[in-house]
């Protein structure tokens, strides 16, 4: 992929937000839009390797949309300044979906971004996998403790967490600070090599495949909830 283009594009579109500009530069957008998917079809071809629940995943239902939701935003700027992409068996790549835990990514501002895992899921999946760490802690203790998830990402993303434990779990519990948490996902950025597009999807491969220690955790919560529990959550 052209990394050049594409962030000279973005760059262009941070400063140009609106519909008139965009139609204008449409067949910029539409050949990297080309360039990204071979992209997302490459390194969903390599995800394969180590986890055979993506293998079959479609690259273009993948893909973010470029256009942003603007019906109940106070920000009114009609595209996203970003490339991005989630991967999820099914192709469920939202939480809202049942997607479960998800590969992301997205380049952006001169970075590659990427994560892994459950970013913000639905109240009776949040429920369902803090039951789980409760129920499998040693096995969150080995996700926790994983060399290679650490050594990549460092711990779970806590940017958003509760104050007080949540109803109905033991504010004595030895992983009560992750129980706490709105999301179990994992999070880090790279400055974008440009001079090297060769390794952008290696790269991605690698990062996913660090993450996949809790990506398998999170595939084996149990889903058995009822209503109340997801108010509760």
């Amino acid at each position: 992929m052209h990394l050049r283009d594409l962030t000279q594009f973005l760059a262009e579109l941070s400063e140009n937000n609106n519909r008139p500009w965009f139609i204008m530069n449409k067949p910029r957008y539409d050949i990297l839009r080309e360039e990204f998917l071979a992209v997302v079809t490459a390194l969903i071809a390599e995800l394969g390797k180590f986890d055979p629940q993506v293998a079959l995943c479609n690259p273009k239902k993948a893909m973010f949309r470029i256009n942003r939701d603007i019906r109940f935003a106070n920000d009114k700027r009609p595209y996203k300044t970003n490339f991005s992409a989630g991967i999820a068996p099914n192709d469920a790549r939202r939480p809202s979906a049942g997607a479960g835990p998800t590969y992301f990514f997205q380049i952006e501002g001169g970075k590659l971004m990427l994560g892994a895992g459950e970013y913000m899921p639905p109240a009776p999946r949040l429920k369902a996998i803090r039951q789980h760490v409760v129920n499998d802690a040693t096995g969150f203790a080995k996700v926790l403790k994983n060399k290679q998830l650490r050594a990549t990402f460092g711990d779970l993303l806590a940017e958003d967490k509760l104050q007080r434990p949540p109803k109905g779990f033991d504010p004595d519990d030895p992983h009560i600070e992750y129980l706490k948490l709105k999301g179990y996902f994992v999070w880090t950025e790279f400055a974008l090599a440009l001079n090297a597009p060769e390794r952008l999807v290696p790269q991605l491969a690698q990062g996913f495949k660090d993450a996949f220690a809790l990506v398998t955790w999170l595939r084996g919560v149990k889903e058995t909830f009822d209503e109340a529990a997801a108010a509760e959550a």
